[in-house]
């Protein structure tokens, strides 16, 4: 394994340069995409060295209850600094993996919780509910089916009939687009590997833009989409969405309304590889690609390096 077992852990600071100029730079769907893409792969390298550092730190332990062969000289030789990498690996493997669990569960029980609140009332896509407080959500459906669209009677009194139809649409998007399966991927990537936060951060914003993005196409006026978020985030806070508010916040309303009283952003085509943008997702694909193969290197190696300490 050597050094390269080490490298997916560093690897990710390659994604921030992408992480801060994506949301600026490209189109709101491909910026998605791509972040949420390369923080999956990235997290995924990461946390695979640190279970192979995990199982040379056990090796260790007295009363383990791996063979004995697995703490001979010739595995612990496979990592650096073996001693101290491979135990503090350990309690690092159950903290970031903990860390993850605890944010799957709780995204479960707040959908569970939210279906709940739903029960009683008929099952159409927009569910209306009587409450002083303006607020309007996306709710995906269960199992794959058809998600819901929530929203509050007082911020539905507040705006007109077309700045009404910008906040389905965009409510819409988010449903059609499955946003809440790239907000989670992410938001367990950053548990995962702290170094992937940016990308977490970067992805709440870009998802908020590609719903505003499908709901200004979709009504056919930009500036009513910008009119909508701006009264709703003058009534009490932006488009929320309470039920995964752990996993990010709608993003910067001004930079969102300034966004769309601008041109439509280009659609994705080919970038230009000389060009600020272009070298930063270069940079993170190499940095992405460098992970996955450092991983699979390091697991392939201390495979063979533990079947042939293993007696049969």
């Amino acid at each position: 394994m050597g050094i390269f077992v080490f490298l997916p852990l560093v690897l990710p600071l390659t994604a921030w340069p992408v992480a801060r100029l994506a949301a600026h730079r490209l189109h709101p769907r491909t910026a998605t995409r791509l972040l949420t893409a390369v923080a999956g792969v990235m997290a995924a390298c990461s946390t695979l060295c640190l279970a192979l550092l995990m199982v040379v730190g056990t090796a260790q332990l007295p009363g383990n209850p791996l063979p004995d062969g697995w703490s001979d000289p010739e595995v612990r030789a496979a990592v650096p600094q073996d001693e101290i990498a491979g135990k503090a690996a350990i309690p690092a493997l159950v903290a970031v993996v903990a860390a993850a669990a605890r944010t799957l569960w709780r995204h479960g029980v707040l959908r569970r919780r939210a279906h709940a609140a739903l029960a009683g009332l008929p099952a159409t896509e927009v569910a209306v509910l009587p409450d002083a407080e303006a607020y309007a959500y996306a709710l995906p459906g269960r199992r794959g089916g058809r998600g819901r669209i929530v929203v509050s009677t007082a911020l539905l009194a507040g705006l007109r009939s077309a700045e009404r139809r910008a906040v389905f649409a965009h409510e819409r998007a988010h449903l059609t687009a499955r946003h809440h399966r790239h907000l989670l991927t992410v938001r367990l990537a950053a548990r995962l590997n702290p170094f992937l936060r940016p990308l977490s951060s970067a992805v709440a914003y870009t998802a908020e833009r590609w719903a505003d993005e499908e709901a200004a196409a979709r009504v056919g006026d930009r500036r009513a989409v910008a009119r909508a978020i701006g009264k709703v985030a003058l009534s009490g806070g932006a488009v929320r969405e309470p039920v995964f508010a752990h996993l990010a916040a709608p993003g910067p309303v001004p930079r969102r309304v300034a966004a769309l009283l601008g041109p439509a952003p280009p659609t994705a085509g080919r970038l230009p590889a000389f060009t600020t943008v272009g070298l930063a997702v270069w940079t993170a694909g190499a940095g992405a690609a460098a992970s996955a193969m450092s991983s699979a290197n390091s697991a392939l190696t201390l495979a063979v390096t533990l079947h042939a300490a293993t007696p049969w």
